[in-house]
């Protein structure tokens, strides 16, 4: 079945959206917090003991409640995204060798024009 032969229901393209917003938003905030949940002291490895690889850590003065709260916020949205996509009804209208097509179609079924998607 091609990648666009599946119909998928709006309320599942809707959640896929949703999920994908919701990744973008926890990798973004994730992006600007400290690379330490907890306070940690940073580091410097040598090279010598390394294989050849410099890595480096500067001091992380940890993450603040509101930051951690954010977070699971984040993270607690996107999983219940997940479950509400791939538990879906219409998982159970797809022939068993098609349904990783299917899943690869939704996930880009957004990209497309209405009016092709439709």
């Amino acid at each position: 079945m091609a990648e666009n032969d599946f119909d998928f229901p709006q309320d599942l393209r809707d959640a896929q959206v949703q999920l994908h917003q919701a990744h973008a938003d926890l990798t973004s905030q994730l992006a600007g917090l400290p690379w330490s949940v907890e306070p940690m002291k940073g580091w410097t490895t040598d090279p010598e003991h390394t294989r050849g690889y410099r890595s480096e850590r500067p001091d992380s003065p940890g993450w603040t409640q509101d930051e951690q709260d954010a977070v699971a916020t984040l993270r607690a949205r996107a999983l219940e995204l997940s479950i509400t996509v791939s538990t879906h009804p219409f998982w159970t209208t797809v022939d068993r060798g098609e349904v990783v097509a299917a899943r690869m179609a939704l996930k880009h079924a957004h990209e497309k024009p209405a009016a092709e998607a439709a």
